[in-house]
């Protein structure tokens, strides 16, 4: 239940909600208890033939007001047996009518409104979920997200947080009236009869253990169907992503055999899931049922054989409110075991929430205004896991110098881009540190250290919105002007207004409406809004067509002058105007120099190079 009262600390911020419903759910309760001891007994006074009853009643006098069962009984026969005496029957039951209407009346009215107040706890906890989770997403370090798959965190996102809403949040208000109801019908029960009450709670705890075993049960079944469908997921998402190469090597039956069986998988599961969550309801009337018609014999006896212990219609009142216990008892079973399918997409959802983030901000940051002087990556080692040998970085020593543009080259693997990621946190140093201006980035702010930083990627990262949108993003005041002459720069203005909306041109997913070389321009356009002093190229002309590399290479050098740039580059002929070329082997730097004193070093620079020529 720990996960359960996990996902209740989400309700503080709507206690407010939570005391009318509570308030609400009392009030229904008790009307729904009233108008069952109002009709059930005393219909008995109406269709006797005998009025000994009534005078016997009457002659009593009227009973003394006590807290109890019995008091309140003697209260309604007293003051009917009044009424039937002096208005008669017929009037009597129209009483008995018009009152039992008014108490369903009131009972539904605060029903709905136990539902109203309810609405708001349910919804608001499951979108501040949702926000926490985002949050939590946000500043997960970029190392997550490569050893989870992108279909299955949706999944948590999306489904176990639908499942929390639709199991947890909808049961809760049982969760909280139908116990509130039973308690009051007990205690009823027991102002009654407490030895026929005994003997029900004596059967109780077999009932409750039953239910028990099938939820835990159905939790772990449910956790197994949730994280198949996580599985479902990442196929999907894999397979839209991935669509032109399926198509081109006609794999479209064995992605779709691939699918199907996990999907096949998640079928059997689903169906366990749903037999189990519905074996609780029936089984519960059963048992209670079962429960009652022992009662029913106990109670039955002992009114026909000791009638001065049990009055005849005080058992038939009994049975009555007793038969009301089997709704609520019926519904908290329910309820308890969807709240155990929530409770297994909370598990889910809580590896995501729970997830160590390991860009840590500083407990005294120092601040970082500008960028003055240089970049300096001293004694740096890096692994992606802690405690692995395998380092990626190993002992880097550079000095970048304001103004200056300095290019990593290497093979595929050699440390390039992870080394660029140093700078911006994306991952932090195992070993040593990155500094800038003599400052180590791990006591700067992060928002103040990226706002010094633009990067252009290989794969530009496009949204499915406006080009408008795209190019200002993360600058939500800037002003159409600017946003032009970005364009400009980046060679991406021409073919925008070519476009039938121009600026406000959608441009699909990650940019699918466009070529590569548009998408690059368009990156590059946002890089250069942000105007900022420090540039990170990852191989941002690589994939590209020679055209196409024209343009985005003449808008790369306009973004790079006067600015501090870390290139990454496979196209050597790209860096050769590089004040230091970087050359990386296994996470080492094995060389550096200009790109002529590299090619009379006749080292693992010029074989590069030469290969690249010779290609």
């Amino acid at each position: 239940m720990k996960k359960f009262f996990g996902i209740l600390r989400y309700i503080k911020g709507y206690w407010n909600y939570g005391i009318l419903n509570i308030v609400c759910n009392i009030f229904s309760v008790i009307f729904g208890l009233f108008s069952l001891t109002l009709v059930a007994p005393f219909l008995t006074f109406l269709f006797q033939s005998d009025t000994s009853r009534i005078d016997e009643i009457i002659n009593k006098g009227k009973p003394l007001v006590k807290i109890s069962a019995d008091s309140v009984i003697n209260q309604f026969n007293y003051y009917l047996a009044v009424f039937i005496k002096e208005d008669g029957k017929l009037k009597a039951l129209i009483f008995l009518c018009v009152m039992f209407i008014i108490m369903i009346f009131f009972k539904n009215l605060f029903r709905y409104l136990a539902m109203y107040f309810v609405a708001p706890i349910r919804n608001g906890v499951v979108r501040d979920m949702r926000n926490k989770m985002m949050d939590r997403i946000m500043n997960l370090h970029l190392g997550y997200f490569s050893e989870e798959r992108k279909g299955d965190i949706m999944s948590r996102m999306t489904t176990d947080v639908m499942e929390i809403e639709w199991s947890v949040m909808q049961s809760l208000e049982m969760i909280f009236r139908e116990p509130l109801t039973i308690i009051l019908y007990l205690t009823f029960l027991i102002n009654l009869s407490p030895s026929l009450t005994l003997y029900a709670f004596a059967l109780l705890p077999i009932a409750a253990l039953i239910i028990v075993l099938i939820g835990k049960s159905l939790k772990r079944t449910s956790h197994k169907s949730k994280t198949v469908l996580g599985t479902l997921f990442s196929i999907m998402e894999e397979s839209l992503g991935g669509l032109k190469v399926i198509k081109a090597f006609t794999s479209e039956s064995f992605v779709g055999k691939k699918f199907q069986a996990v999907n096949h998988q998640f079928f059997k599961l689903s169906n366990r899931v749903y037999r189990k969550n519905d074996l609780a309801s029936p089984l519960s009337e059963v048992m209670v049922t079962g429960i009652m018609m022992m009662i029913l014999y106990l109670g039955g006896k002992m009114v026909i054989e000791q009638p001065d212990k049990l009055d005849g219609s005080l058992f038939i009142t009994y049975l009555a409110i007793f038969s009301q216990l089997v709704p609520p008892v019926k519904q908290l079973t329910t309820s308890y075991v969807n709240v155990q399918r929530g409770l297994a997409s909370a598990e889910r959802i809580d590896k995501i929430l729970e997830a160590e983030i390991q860009i840590k901000e500083p407990l005294a940051p120092v601040k970082l205004s500008g960028f003055n002087s240089e970049i300096e990556y001293k004694d740096l080692s890096f692994a992606y896991t802690k405690g692995d040998e395998g380092y990626v970085l190993k002992k880097i020593n550079l000095k970048i110098a304001k103004g200056k543009t300095i290019a990593l080259v290497g093979q595929s693997g050699s440390g390039k881009t992870t080394m660029a990621d140093m700078v911006p946190r994306f991952y932090d140093a195992t070993d040593g540190a990155v500094l800038i201006d003599g400052i180590d980035i791990r006591n700067v702010l992060t928002s103040d250290l990226r706002s010094l930083l633009g990067i252009v990627s290989q794969e530009p990262i496009l949204f499915n919105d406006t080009i408008f949108n795209n190019i200002a993003f993360g600058n939500e005041h800037v002003s159409k002007e600017k946003v032009m002459e970005a364009a400009k720069i980046a060679n991406a203005h021409e073919f925008i207004e070519q476009l039938v909306e121009g600026y406000h041109s959608n441009i699909g997913d990650r940019g699918s409406k466009l070529s590569g070389g548009q998408r690059q321009r368009i990156s590059i356009a946002r890089a250069v809004l942000k105007n900022p002093p420090i540039l990170i190229l990852d191989e941002a002309t690589s994939a590209l067509d020679t055209e196409s590399e024209r343009l985005v290479q003449d808008a790369l050098t306009k973004l790079m002058q006067n600015r501090t740039t870390l290139v990454i580059a496979h196209r050597l002929s790209t860096i050769v105007h590089a004040d230091e070329i970087v050359v990386l082997n296994q996470g080492e730097i094995i060389e550096r120099g200009t790109h002529k004193a590299l090619l009379e070093k006749n080292g693992a620079y010029k074989r590069l190079f030469d290969m690249q020529s010779f290609a």
